[in-house]
């Protein structure tokens, strides 16, 4: 059976080459919010008995997104689709994976918990996995990832310029290390002191021998930006004239990359996780045939009990 295709929001770029590279049926939603701010949601397509149902969802700015996406899978599956899943590129709310004061929310776990209780499996790419092993760690459900290195790399493979990787913090060393072996590129790491969300000190090695080199910064999320900020001026006090900017998922929080721009970073490119202009690398080649998998295993798959229409969380 066809699977039918949902995104939240309705213009994600990934949507339509999705759609057709599946392939799949593009479900049809009217959404809109009432003056007091509550969300509308009507599904406009038909949804044939036990259809599987994909929703892309953009959790980039999650409080305001995730009840729609929760109203838009609880109406699908009392409409009568089988299995729902979850395709969410960029996966928010990993970072809170410990708590590290006293009465803080391990956000994680609960909003890990919300998902799994409603969802029948999970597609992200790259997750924030730092104290977690897997998503399998918090997640109850089928949680694949997949992984945009390749993707990078071949980008950087096609540059003919000199490159030199720059990982801003020790965290960054194992992906930009990786990223350096596939991309035939060298690469070095800074050293991180964070004072607070955005308040950081960026140290770097020795850059002498890399003057006549483009200084990409890459790493997996640009979100306050703060850190790839203080990287760029010191890749700037360090002689580096040309800086550009590589990420998997650009969140630019208020606006961090007029202020990258700014600061002398000459180019910005980041994959189709998340909308930005900066996009530049196209997930869909990574991402179909997983889709495919996962809804041929929910087309021949009962749904859960556990996670219908109406199931205590």
């Amino acid at each position: 059976m066809t699977p039918l295709l949902f995104s939240l929001p309705k213009d994600h770029a990934l949507f339509t080459p999705l759609c057709k590279g599946l392939p799949a049926v593009e479900g049809e939603l009217e959404f809109r919010r009432f003056p007091d701010g509550e969300s509308y949601l009507r599904v406009c397509s038909s949804i044939e008995p036990g259809q599987p149902v994909i929703i892309l969802a953009d959790l980039s700015r999650p409080d305001a997104r995730f009840l729609p996406l929760y109203f838009l899978c609880d109406t699908l599956k009392e409409l009568g689709a089988g299995q729902v899943g979850l395709l969410a590129p960029y996966l928010c709310y990993m970072r809170q994976d410990t708590r590290f004061h006293p009465g803080e929310a391990i956000t994680s776990h609960s909003f890990a918990h919300l998902l799994s209780h409603r969802f029948d499996w999970l597609l992200t790419v790259d997750p924030h996995l730092h104290r977690y092993h897997a998503l399998s760690d918090i997640y109850t459900i089928p949680a694949t990832t997949v992984h945009a290195t390749p993707l990078l790399a071949d980008w950087l493979r096609a540059r003919r310029e000199p490159l030199l990787l720059v990982g801003p913090d020790a965290e960054s060393k194992q992906w930009v290390s990786t990223l350096a072996q596939a991309s035939g590129h060298p690469f070095v790491v800074g050293s991180k002191q964070r004072r607070g969300d955005r308040d950081v000190h960026i140290r770097l090695p020795d850059l002498s021998g890399y003057h006549r080199h483009i200084a990409i910064m890459v790493d997996d999320v640009i979100s306050s930006g703060q850190t790839l900020l203080r990287c760029a001026q010191s890749l700037t006090d360090a002689g580096i004239e040309r800086i550009e900017a590589a990420a998997i998922h650009g969140l630019f929080a208020d606006r961090i990359e007029d202020q990258l721009q700014n600061a002398g970073v000459q180019r910005l490119v980041t994959t189709n996780s998340v909308p930005h202009p900066s996009n530049g690398l196209d997930l869909t080649p990574l991402l179909l045939e997983p889709l495919r998998q996962l809804a041929r295993l929910a087309d021949n798959r009962p749904p859960n009990p556990d996670n219908q229409a109406g199931a205590d969380i």
